[in-house]
């Protein structure tokens, strides 16, 4: 194992520690100061939980900077680049809020220009889009102007999709990762195998935002005993959209001309990952399609975009059938399909035997998403090894087994025309008592 690696992997390895190790400490702050909101309609757990899991992956966040500042393979990005620094500045900033909302539920409007000057301090101090490789044409600058306002969209958007998606146990912080490491095998074999500088950065980012999740999510998988709240959502959002700014906005295609030729070949051969990381549609593709579906859903009621329901993907899962861990499993599934797929193709765009295999596990999913739908029925031999769920022919017998109730034929009132289920149980009783009280009914 090369000394980068070991570098990234100690990295990773310290991040996640610390993540882990204060959330416990977090929780009980959390419990201590009263951030335990109420449960609401839109809330999928049963009891309420402390929010505020965010301050664990901040310091998370900076204990992964502070030690690759000392690692000597990686000290490079803070004397060659101020992103870092930038990045900080702007998770600072925007964790700050989210702690101020998890406490207090700010209005979404006030995050909303948080979430526009976190984007906009990163933008003073360099983490910014600089130009954008367009297919055919070949590497287009942009004004101070133009950069600052596709930063500030991306940074926007990219935040608010994770947020949206942040609805399930270990949901965000799973579905993040996976983005987190499709992110950094790209932007180490730019780094490392072209030996693109400007990759650097995008690099650490990645495997910070890798060790944040891992760290949190021992205690966010279901049942949760604590949430990330928006002081972790919006962070790492920020910092994934860090890492998609700085990979695709500053890593200029021209450094790839000596491998394939010409401007235009370079950005064609890195067309598969340049172009879908601008906005990052394929790497957080569930996330962003989500957002999108959520203001299109509630601005056709009449609602504003940023009022809460229960018509995300995750709620839709569980609607259908699914429980609570496979629908989190089968968003974690589609995330991994699409990220790694798309960083598949960007290595290898001519294989057909990476669009087969796509196809395939799609078809796999497709399966897995519609399983609720199958009733499954266990062969009469095999009905002693399978879950008791599936034993639905001795539920049957067992249920129609059960004697009924004797009641008195003087007692037995008959139940009125419309009432059914519980409704006419109670109604049932009540008349009996009335009768037995000599009260008319």
């Amino acid at each position: 194992m090369g000394q980068p690696v070991r570098d990234y992997l100690l990295t990773l390895c310290v991040t996640a520690a610390v993540t882990y190790l204060l959330t416990g400490p977090v929780r009980k702050f959390a419990i201590a100061t009263g951030a335990m909101p109420e449960i609401r309609a839109r809330d999928v757990h049963r009891e309420p939980t402390p929010r505020l899991g965010g301050i664990a992956m901040f310091f998370g966040l900076c204990a992964g900077l502070l030690v690759a500042d000392h690692l000597q393979n990686l000290n490079s990005v803070f004397e060659l680049s101020n992103e870092p620094r930038a990045l900080l500045s702007g998770a600072a900033l925007i964790w700050l809020i989210g702690v101020l909302d998890d406490k207090f539920e700010l209005d979404a409007l006030i995050k909303l220009g948080a979430q526009m000057i976190s984007a906009g301090v990163m933008v003073v101090q360099g983490l910014t889009i600089l130009w954008l490789p367009i297919p055919g044409v070949g590497v287009v600058l942009l004004t101070p102007a133009q950069g600052t306002l596709l930063t500030v969209a991306l940074v926007v958007l990219t935040i608010n999709a994770v947020n949206f998606v942040d609805g399930l146990d270990g949901l965000a912080a799973g579905m993040v990762c996976i983005a987190a490491a499709a992110f950094f095998l790209y932007a180490y074999r730019l780094w490392y195998g072209y030996t693109i500088e400007a990759a650097a950065p995008a690099t650490l980012f990645t495997v910070i935002l890798m060790g944040m999740c891992l760290g949190f999510l021992p205690h966010n998988m279901h049942p949760a005993r604590i949430f990330m709240g928006d002081s972790g959502s919006m962070l790492i959002g920020l910092i994934l959209a860090a890492s998609a700014i700085s990979i695709t906005g500053q890593v200029d295609p021209d450094a790839l001309k000596i491998f394939e030729g010409s401007t235009r070949e370079a950005t064609h051969a890195a067309l598969p990952v340049f172009i879908p990381l601008l906005l990052p549609l394929t790497i957080i593709a569930i996330p962003m399609a989500d957002l999108v579906l959520a203001i299109v859903r509630r601005t056709w009621k009449g609602q504003s975009p940023f009022a809460a329901d229960r018509g995300h993907l995750h709620h839709r899962l569980l609607e259908i059938g699914h429980s609570h861990s496979r629908a989190v499993l089968i968003m974690y599934f589609w995330s991994a399909l699409i990220a790694f797929g798309t960083l598949a193709y960007s290595v290898h765009s001519a294989s057909m035997w990476i669009v087969l295999c796509v196809v395939a596990l799609s078809a796999i999913g497709l399966v897995l998403l519609l399983l609720p739908r199958f009733t499954p029925r266990a062969p009469r031999w095999a009905e002693s090894v399978v879950p008791p769920r599936y034993r639905r022919r001795k539920r049957v017998v067992a249920a129609e087994a059960v004697p009924e109730p004797a009641v008195d034929e003087e007692e037995r009132v008959p139940v009125p025309a419309g009432l059914h289920g519980s409704t006419a149980i109670g109604n049932r009783a009540r008349f009996t008592d009335r009768r037995k009280a000599g009260t008319p009914s």
